[in-house]
């Protein structure tokens, strides 16, 4: 443990759909004093996110769906195009993310590949997302996916070529951190 935090106390705040704590703490700064302060903290669990790509096809899957952060902070209509993407649930981040795949894309994937591991806000939220990316192609499809109704998905599936997707970043159409992250990644590996 960090030997310059000292946690005071916790208190949950929410624990409504996710836990939101406010903790108190003290922080010893770089000159040696002790700093009382106070944070909140949102724990949702940890992720994973996946691209799908398909190189002889110059393709990618992504997804559309409503998110309400979005739609309050100035998203006109909320929806957002992501990569796949679920809360690990107590499974692995390999099993979530095949979960994730058949259930929001309909694609059964047999391989996906681990990338790199980030906290995608971690001024606020305890989250680490677990990215991935696999190839698909078309004897994959083994459902139309778009979610699951008991959990309010309402998800599209796009199949969108994948220097389209580069354009949809630059003006601003796929705004989704995670996803910004996967297009490049596959651009920066040369992969696509």
């Amino acid at each position: 443990m960090n030997k310059k935090v000292e946690i005071i106390a916790e208190k949950v705040l929410s624990d409504n759909w996710y836990v939101l704590k406010k903790i108190s703490f003290k922080y010893r700064t770089s000159k040696g004093e002790w700093q009382n302060q106070e944070r909140e903290a949102y724990d949702r669990g940890n992720g994973a996110a996946i691209l799908l790509y398909n190189k002889e096809r110059s393709t990618i899957i992504l997804t559309r769906q409503f998110r309400m952060p979005s739609y309050i902070n100035g998203n006109a209509d909320g929806m957002l195009i992501e990569a796949c993407a679920g809360l690990l649930d107590k499974n692995s981040p390999e099993e979530c993310i095949r979960r994730e795949t058949e259930e929001e894309t309909g694609y059964r994937i047999a391989s996906p590949q681990k990338i790199f591991e980030a906290y995608m806000s971690p001024g606020s939220v305890t989250e680490i997302l677990y990215f991935f990316i696999a190839e698909y192609d078309s004897k994959m499809k083994v459902s139309e996916g778009g979610g699951h109704v008991a959990e309010q998905e309402n998800i599209e599936v796009l199949e969108i070529p994948f220097e389209k997707a580069i354009e949809m970043i630059k003006s601003g159409e796929i705004k989704d951190g995670k996803t910004i992250m996967l297009i490049y990644h596959l651009r920066l590996m040369g992969i696509m």
